[in-house]
Formats: C-alpha cells, sequence, structure tokens
C-alpha cells in the first residue's frame, strides 16, 4: 500500500503483517545429492551418466611387444589388465568393458588369425595363452577379486611424519583412505573431508575405519595349488598351508589399515580442535556448576515457599469440596426424607389403599420397607404412580419389594453355603491323612528301597507312596508327614504294633497254602539197593523223610499270586533295564520272592508272549 512518494528515486510502502521466521526441512532430489556429495564425496546420478559416458569412449590398449614378452608358464607374474589392454582402468572396469576387450584380443591375436598372415605359431608357448588366462581371472568375480587384492599397482605404504608436515595432512591421508576404501565390504565408504567438516561426520568418518570390514584376501599368492595334489590327504595338506598363509597376510593386513588410521587420527588437526573444545566445554561447565549451586539454594528456598503456598490452597480447596459434598449428601438426605413423609401421607391419607383392618396393618408395614428400600428418584415415581392409580401401583410396588428382598436372600444363602462348604473342603483337605496298614507297609519297602544317601530321599519316597497307593480324595503325601511317620515307626515297640499282628496272620495263611501244596513222595534214593546196612549215628539208623529234599523244590514251585505279579510288574516298570543291581531291586520289592524267582518268572512270561504271538500267526 502505497503512502506517497517521499522522493524521486524510491517509493515507501506499508507492508500489512509483519515477517515470520519458520524452519523448512530440506527435501528433494537436489538435496538429496548435496548429501551424498558432503557425506560421500560422490554423486550418484552423475557417476551413472559418466559411466556411460566412460564405456562408450573406451579405447583397448594393444602392447604387441608387451604380449611377446609374456611367458604362459609364468601367468601368475603377469598384468592380466595389461595382457587385457585396461591397464589404465584396472579395478574400476566393468564385466563388459573386459568381455569387450578380450573379444578385441581374440578378434586380432588368435592363433588361427595370425597364423592366415603368415605369422609362425608356436602351439606350446604362445602368448595367446595368456590372454585366455587373462580373461578367466578377470571374467570371474571369485578370481578377479583374488587378484585385485594383490594388484601390482596398490601401494600399501604408510605415509611418514616428515611426508605428513611436508604435503599436509588432508592431501596425504585423502589420498591413502580413498585408495584403501576399494577393500571396503559396505559402500558408501566415507571420505576424509576437509577442515570444515563437522564433529559428527568426523566422528562417523573415524567410526567407519575403526570397524573397517576388507573383503581384500590373499589366495591369489598360494604357493601351491590344491588342485596339483595326487590324493586326498596331500590335497587337505595344501589346503591348510594355504590357508595358514592367508591368514597371516589377512592379519598384516587389518593391522597396517588399523596403524593407518590411528595415525590419521592422531595427526588430525580436527581432533585436536574437538579435544580442546571439549576440555574448554568442561571448564565452563565447571564454572557453571559453581555459580549454580547457590543460584539451587535461592530456588530451593522459592520452591519452598511456593510449596507451602500451594499446599495451603490444596488444603483450602479440598476443605471446600468436602463441605461441598457434606451440603450435597445432607440435601440428598433431606430431600429423601421429604419424599418418604410424601408418601406415607399420601398412604395414609387413603387408607393405605386397604379393604380391611388386617391389610391395612400389612399395607403400612409394607410401605415402612419400601421406604427404606427404594432410592429418591424411584420414591419419587412411585409417588406419581400411587397418584395416578391407587392401589394397583402400591401391590406393585408391595410385590416389586418382596421379590427384591427374595432375591437378596437367595443370593446371600448361596454365598454362605458356598463359603461354607469351601470353607469344609478347604478343611478337609488340610486334615493329615490317616495311615492304614497297606500304606505303612508300603512306606516301609519304600524306605528299604531308598536307603540314606538317596538325593532328595524324603521326597522320592512321597512320590513312591502317592504313585502307589490307594487314595479316597485329592490329598496326598508330602515329605514331612513321610518322615514323621518313618520317626515314629522307628521310635514304636514293634511287638506292640497291628503290623506284627497283621504279618503274623499273613505268614499263617501262606504256610497253610503252602502246606496243602506239598506232596510227600517216596524218595528213593532213601532206599538201600545192596547189602551193606544203613550208617548208625549213635548205635541208631537214621531214616530219611518222606518229602525232605522235595521241600525245597515245592517251594520253589510255589505258584505267584495275583498281587505278587502286580507286584513284579510295577518293580519292573519302577526299574528299566539300565537300572544297576535291577533283579536285586525288584525282589525287595515282592515280599517271601528271591531274585531268582523273580528271574524264572520273567523268562516264563516272556516265553508265554512268545507263544501266544507264534500262535496268532499261525491262525492269520
Amino acid at each position: 500500500m502505497t503512502e506517497g512518494e517521499t522522493g524521486n528515486n524510491f517509493r515507501a510502502v506499508t507492508i500489512p503483517w509483519s515477517f515470520v521466521k519458520r524452519k523448512v526441512e530440506c527435501a528433494g532430489g537436489a538435496f538429496l545429492r548435496y548429501y551424498n556429495v558432503k557425506c560421500h564425496g560422490e554423486d550418484t546420478s552423475l557417476l551413472t551418466s559418466k559411466s556411460k559416458d566412460k564405456a562408450e569412449g573406451v579405447v583397448f590398449e594393444d602392447d604387441v611387444d608387451y604380449l611377446r614378452s609374456l611367458d604362459p608358464k609364468e601367468w601368475k607374474k603377469q598384468d592380466h589388465y595389461a595382457v587385457l589392454g585396461i591397464k589404465n582402468l584396472r579395478y574400476k572396469a566393468t564385466d563388459d568393458e573386459i568381455k569387450r576387450a578380450y573379444r578385441q584380443k581374440v578378434l586380432k591375436h588368435h592363433p588361427d588369425k595370425r597364423k592366415a598372415l603368415g605369422e609362425e605359431i608356436r602351439s606350446d608357448d604362445d602368448y595367446f595363452t595368456c590372454i585366455t588366462k587373462a580373461y578367466e581371472i578377470l571374467g570371474s568375480p571369485k578370481s578377479r577379486r583374488s587378484y585385485d587384492s594383490v594388484d601390482h599397482d596398490v601401494d600399501d605404504c604408510i605415509p611418514s611424519t616428515s611426508e605428513i608436515k611436508k604435503d599436509g595432512f588432508f592431501k596425504v591421508f585423502g589420498k591413502c583412505f580413498e585408495m584403501n576404501a576399494r577393500w571396503s565390504e559396505r559402500r558408501n565408504v566415507p571420505l576424509l573431508g576437509d577442515d570444515d567438516s563437522s564433529r559428527e561426520f568426523v566422528e562417523k568418518f573415524y567410526s567407519f575405519w575403526y570397524e573397517f570390514d576388507s573383503w581384500r584376501e590373499f589366495s591369489y599368492l598360494d604357493e601351491e595349488e590344491k588342485e596339483k595334489g595326487s590324493d586326498r590327504e596331500e590335497r587337505r595338506w595344501i589346503e591348510k598351508q594355504n590357508k595358514a598363509a592367508r591368514g597371516k597376510l589377512k592379519k598384516e593386513e587389518m593391522a597396517r589399515v588399523r596403524s593407518l588410521v590411528d595415525l590419521a587420527y592422531a595427526n588430525d588437526p580436527r581432533i585436536q580442535r574437538f579435544k580442546q573444545e571439549d576440555k574448554d566445554k568442561k571448564l565452563a561447565a565447571k564454572r557453571a556448576r559453581q555459580d549454580a549451586v547457590q543460584a539451587k539454594k535461592a530456588e530451593e528456598e522459592r520452591l519452598i515457599k511456593e510449596a507451602q503456598l500451594a499446599k495451603q490452597k490444596a488444603e483450602e480447596a479440598e476443605r471446600a469440596r468436602l463441605e461441598v459434598a457434606r451440603a450435597e449428601r445432607e440435601q440428598q438426605k433431606k430431600n429423601l426424607r421429604k419424599e418418604r413423609k410424601s408418601l406415607r401421607d399420601l398412604c395414609k391419607a387413603n387408607n393405605y389403599y386397604a379393604t380391611d383392618e388386617d391389610e391395612t396393618v400389612s399395607l403400612m408395614a409394607a410401605v415402612e420397607k419400601i421406604c427404606e428400600m427404594l432410592k429418591l428418584n424411584e420414591l419419587q415415581n412411585l409417588i406419581k404412580d400411587l397418584e395416578n392409580n391407587g392401589r394397583d401401583a402400591l401391590l406393585r410396588a408391595v410385590n416389586d419389594s418382596e421379590e427384591k428382598l427374595e432375591t437378596e436372600r437367595r443370593a446371600l444363602f448361596e454365598t454362605r453355603k458356598a463359603e461354607e462348604h469351601k470353607a469344609k473342603k478347604s478343611a478337609a483337605l488340610k486334615a493329615p491323612i490317616e495311615w492304614s496298614v497297606e500304606m505303612t507297609q508300603l512306606l516301609i519297602k519304600a524306605v528299604n528301597l531308598f536307603p540314606a544317601g538317596t538325593n532328595q530321599r524324603w521326597d522320592v519316597v512321597a512320590n513312591f507312596l502317592n504313585q502307589h497307593g490307594t487314595f479316597t480324595d485329592e490329598r496326598r503325601f508330602n515329605a514331612k508327614e513321610v518322615l514323621n511317620k518313618a520317626k515314629d515307626l522307628q521310635s514304636s515297640d514293634f511287638s506292640k504294633s497291628s503290623l506284627k499282628k497283621a504279618a503274623n496272620e499273613e505268614a499263617f495263611d501262606q504256610f497253610e497254602k503252602d502246606k496243602k501244596k506239598v506232596v510227600n513222595v517216596v524218595d528213593d534214593s532213601s532206599i538201600s539197593h545192596n547189602d551193606e546196612s544203613p550208617k548208625l549215628v549213635n548205635g541208631t539208623a537214621q531214616p530219611k523223610i518222606n518229602g525232605e529234599i522235595k521241600d525245597k523244590d515245592a517251594r520253589d514251585e510255589r505258584a505267584w499270586t495275583k498281587t505278587e505279579q502286580e507286584l513284579l510288574e510295577q518293580a519292573m516298570k519302577t526299574f528299566p533295564a539300565s537300572s544297576p543291581d535291577r533283579w536285586d531291586k525288584i525282589a525287595d520289592c515282592i515280599p517271601q520272592r528271591t531274585k531268582k524267582d523273580c528271574m524264572k518268572r520273567y523268562k516264563e512270561l516272556v516265553e508265554l508272549v512268545k507263544a501266544k504271538k507264534l500262535a496268532a500267526n499261525v491262525a492269520k
């Protein structure tokens, strides 16, 4: 907006709004190119266009004198890039350029071509073999990387102090890092930068080079080729020797790179400047801390006063809130009393909508219950309903109140019943388990089965009882209960125990069974078959008793009971075949049975199973 001309050469204007400073985030293709140049020293788009132009304008050299001077037997010592005519490109040459260079060499130097021109060709010593070998090395990515690792054009020397002072830090080390960047496994290798580089850039640069991961390997320098070994052992030995030599060269290479980075870090003027800045910052921070101590004291005093004032205000606000809440409750109680009085007065004015005196008394009591049960808004709705519907509304309210009370009683009863059932169940579970005769015998067997020294012995015994015992509920033995019972049995008098009586009765029953099975058979061996008289003992002949020799066989041939069979099966599951002294432990688990009896019974069962399987196969 023009205010007027104050001179002949300019005009004064007024801007309707003030300037506003805003932050703008960098973005776009131009910024990305700038970032690549700043961080990596190169522009990818420019490199792509340059590579295309370069591919079109590449000229391949053809040094015939050098080719004729090559010895095919010494192909490892030749410069493969010079052989193909790309000596100037070297590691920067693309696969397409290498292929085109090889094709050009083949078209010009193939033995058939040269022989057609009248040149004498030596089939066993022709330089075309060197051209083929060069393409074999450079045409394969793996072999080319192996050759590039030991390229003759690479200078692995570390700059000296005099060179740094003479040519300058950035010139000397910039060239060194740019040359060594070709070995990096990662792309976008950061370059050295200049004296104006930021701290972040410099730290990122040294962080990268201190963690430098080189792909350089030295298999090209192997003294012997693995394929030349006559047998597998010789090839393994050659591979072992080559691997050791490569590892040594790799360590030397990593030590060289580390020495280069350390030397650059020690002579970098930016690092020295950053260290001085850090030192100045520490001194400034120390002075600032000293100044902040006094300021902190004053601030603490101020905060204490503000906290006290805030606390007083909060207490006053809380008191006001409580007062308001109390007034609201009082008002609500007052309104509730008022509505209850209105309900009572309305019912009283209409004789409680009753038809006789008895109903009047019952309805009076019901109205009092309704007054105690209903809330303010419910009472207001009931009064309106009574004014409109009268007796019917009151009866509905009475029925609703009775149903509500009954529902609450039932819920309370169910809750109490569930709590009592839960308490009884928990009390039953907490009660100790009564020890029966069978459980006591099982305990004695487990104690003998797992002697002192067993790892966590009483836990193992308790698990054995829980696994083999019979229970009527969810209660189980623990290690403490088992230990207490074992101590009780150890300290008690066995002659007065019920176990002795049960053991005697069981032994007597077994004796009766064995006695019935014994068959009195006359032993022929006791009858004399010659004229010799029987031997006299104290002047009296001692005859042999019938069945005396057969007692032992009869005892061995005693039939297995169902209980013994079950104990045998359980013991065989408890003690697998890998257990030491397996049959001794199994015999300990079965009363009145020896190790020999258990093994004999096991063999009988095996034969029985085999016979059944054979019969089943025959039936099929």
